[in-house]
């Protein structure tokens, strides 16, 4: 990184002194053209007196100074091939930063996301909860803004849908507040009012409000700095519409601040997780104030308890897919050469599949795939000795004279723009980006079996 850091330094400077050698070449030509000009026109008039002698060393001269203004017009042009190759340079070193911060931040991000989620259904209490399910909001927070970063497209986030739960609306507000206020220099003074609703409970994911929450806490300390903002916060149960409870926020600064931006592609992430989560925002502006009033809706307890029995479509499907094998009796490779993730990867797999190989790379993972006949392939990318892209394509060779096909999945964090396509296109069958929800995780397994 230290080398890029150099090289990108060197080639600012490059840059900056071609920049000041074009400037003034083409001032030079300026003046030499002007010149050029005024010998022509000299020769003109020498001509119309019939003095072509004269004439004729105006256009000698013209001419001459013509041939050096052609001289280094083709030696700015050069320079300015040059400039071009020094700006390709410079956006390559860019996106190879870019590229090294998404790998190396996707992977520990992926590895909390699949922990955070096996605490969250391993028996806690209310508070150890409600303390986890702000941790996963943080969590969730951080991997939008790699997405915004690494994918470079306010369009690309993507809300996960995780398992609903009964929770108290209130109380999710209420402890993401106490735990801003635990931060050492927290100076947003907060205001909450209960009103009558303060044991309402409902039906869906706390973490989407805990995420609403903390992007604008953070947009408040972006654009207040270190001057103490009052912040009020309002919230009750607006209304019910059929099976769904609508709960109404009302949050108000003692700052004129743009709290959502929701232009263009410069869509802020709290906009999208609103309309990610069926929600709606508006937004007040005042000298001293800023008013933002938000609709989310949840699934109303009383409609869940209704769900008794399902669809003849989803039975039909059910029939379907008897035929083919359960997730226990797969026989899967795991290639990832990265230990760490190699056992959280167990982790999620082992209470389900009861055999699993792993390889440490490419050419381990081929080797195994020569001894075994195994259902499914869970192919990391960006390797040594042997990267997940060449292991996948000689496995393809391998098997167009066999007539199999192994099912092979990439599980990586290269999520730049066309990685997906590159996996496909070497005959990997679906591509899981990191970091991943365990649940997308499986149910990418079961789409492939």
């Amino acid at each position: 990184m230290a080398n890029k850091t150099k090289n990108s330094n060197k080639n600012n400077s490059q840059k900056m002194s071609s920049d000041n050698s074009s400037d003034n070449l083409m001032k030079s030509l300026e003046n030499y053209s002007i010149i050029v000009l005024f010998f022509l026109i000299a020769a003109i008039l020498f001509l119309s007196f019939e003095l072509r002698l004269l004439a004729g060393i105006m256009i000698i001269a013209g001419a001459s100074i013509g041939l050096i203004v052609i001289r280094k017009i083709s030696y700015l042009n050069q320079k300015n091939k040059e400039s071009i190759d020094i700006i390709n340079t410079l956006n390559e070193n860019k996106d190879s930063v870019i590229i090294d911060f998404s790998h190396r931040i996707r992977e520990p991000l992926n590895n909390l996301v699949i922990i955070f989620d096996m605490l969250i259904e391993s028996g806690l209490d209310n508070k150890q909860k409600e303390l986890l399910e702000t941790c996963i909001a943080s969590t969730n927070n951080m991997v939008t803004t790699v997405n915004d970063l690494t994918m470079q497209s306010a369009g690309n986030l993507g809300y996960e849908t995780r398992k609903h739960i009964r929770f108290n609306p209130f109380s999710t507000v209420q402890h993401t507040i106490e735990l801003y206020n635990l931060k050492d220099r927290a100076n947003i003074e907060f205001t909450f009012n209960k009103h009558e609703f303060i044991d309402f409970e409902c039906f869906g994911d706390p973490i989407i409000l805990k995420q609403i929450f903390i992007a604008l806490f953070n947009t408040i300390e972006y654009q207040v700095g270190d001057r103490a903002t009052k912040v009020t916060i309002n919230l009750k149960k607006d209304r019910e519409e059929g099976t769904k409870s609508i709960i109404s926020l009302r949050i108000k600064t003692d700052h004129s601040i743009i709290l959502i931006n929701d232009i263009g592609a410069d869509k802020s992430m709290t906009a999208r997780l609103i309309s990610s989560g069926d929600g709606t925002f508006t937004q007040e502006f005042g000298e001293d104030y800023t008013i933002l009033n938000i609709l989310l809706a949840f699934n109303s307890l009383v409609a869940e308890t209704k769900q008794t029995t399902a669809s003849p479509k989803i039975e039909e499907l059910k029939q379907k897919d008897k035929g083919r094998k359960e997730l226990k009796d797969l026989k899967v490779l795991l290639v990832e050469d990265n230990l760490i993730n190699q056992k959280i990867t167990l982790l999620t797999l082992k209470p389900l599949v009861n055999s699993i190989d792993t390889a440490s790379n490419g050419k381990e993972a081929l080797d195994k795939f020569g001894t075994s006949n195994y259902d499914l392939i869970l192919m990391d990318i960006q390797m040594p000795v042997m990267n997940g892209l060449v292991a996948t394509e000689k496995i393809r060779a391998l098997e167009s004279s066999t007539n199999s096909h192994v099912h092979i999945i990439a599980i990586t964090a290269n999520a730049m723009i066309g990685d997906k396509e590159k996996c496909l296109s070497a005959g990997i069958d679906d591509y899981i980006s990191k970091p991943f929800q365990p649940a997308a995780f499986i149910e990418a397994i079961k789409k492939n079996i």
